[in-house]
This record gives C-alpha cells, structure tokens and sequence, in this order.
C-alpha cells in the first residue's frame, strides 16, 4: 500500500471549474451546479482504496451533517479504469449505492481535472469557501488503516465549523495520505 501525501494545493487558490459526468444519476454536472451556498468540499477518491474505504463512513457522516447547513459535496475518481477497472464509472454507481453516498460522485476519465487541483492520492480533500477561494486542503483526520486511532474527521470538522462561526481556517493544515491517483501512461 503506497503512502503518497497531498501536493497541499496553496490557499486562496480558485475552484478550477468542472463539467464531469455523476455516476449517481448519469448526468453532466458543473462545479457551479453543485457548489454550496456557504463552502465546497472536493474530494478526490476512488472505489478500491483502503485510505477512502478506511474513512467512507466519515466522509457520508460528514456530508449529512454539513449539507444541510449550506455545504456542497462532490466525490471525483480520476484513476485509470483501463489499469484499475474496479474504478469504472458502472462500478462507482454501485460503490456510491452501497455506501449510500448523498453526493455527485463524477468521473474524471480525462484526468484533467485532478491535474488541475494537483491531486496527488485518495483520498485528496479541499474545502472552497462561498467564492470558491481554497480555504483548507488535506487530511480528513490523523486515522490511518492499521494506525489505531479512531476515524472522526477531526481536521475537516474544524474547518467546515471556522466557515459557520465566520472564522478564520487555521493555516496549520497537514496533508492527506493515500494511495496515488492512478495516471495514464502519457
């Protein structure tokens, strides 16, 4: 299991904007659809890695407690599916089905789109405030599989709660681990 951190994307930079295919509903979706009033949580995933599969109840967790006060979600798989076909678009609907994800879950299939958030592993987070500025990048919490500590979105928690209380997102931020996106061979 490769153990490859976040290129922490620098804060304040833009949402680059998107139109990728939901996997959930088979519709064409755009960034400006799907983003919240308040903040954007991106997230860049994918079906069979033991990072994401070690936190997808937190992820789901989180996005119900957070959508409903002004926050968007949007889950993109950006690898390979030639190499990886466990990530292909008709197995993403499934995996979003079984863990009963409540957010667009797109396929990236150009990989462009990663390229342009310098994703570098999934799981891969960023929160974009109200105007789409990067406001967090990183890590969801400090679980790792097999590291004992308890899964509880801590780092992302506390970002999301800064965007209610109108408060500053604390700079200290620590990147995310994960297995590597899985890039085509160019």
């Amino acid at each position: 299991m490769a153990r490859t951190p976040s290129n922490m994307l620098p804060l304040g930079t833009v949402a680059p904007d998107f139109s990728l295919v939901d996997t959930v509903t088979n519709n064409t979706v755009a960034l400006e659809q799907i983003k919240g009033e308040k903040g954007t949580v991106i997230m860049f995933i994918c079906n069979h890695c033991p990072f994401v599969i070690h936190v997808n109840e937190e992820i789901v967790r989180i996005a119900n407690d957070y959508r409903s006060q002004g926050f968007g979600f949007i889950a993109i798989s950006s690898n390979d599916i030639e190499k990886y076909p466990d990530d292909a678009p008709d197995k993403m609907w499934k995996h979003a089905q079984k863990n009963k994800y409540t957010f667009p879950y797109l396929f990236d299939e150009t990989q462009e789109v990663a390229k342009a958030y310098d994703a570098a592993c999934t799981p891969d987070f960023y929160l974009f405030d109200a105007n789409l500025h990067l406001i967090y990048r990183g890590q969801l919490d400090d679980s790792r599989p097999g590291n004992g500590i308890p899964v509880n979105g801590r780092d992302l928690r506390e970002a999301l709660d800064a965007v209610l209380r109108n408060s500053k997102v604390s700079d200290l931020q620590k990147p995310s681990i994960g297995c590597n996106i899985k890039w085509k061979e160019q």
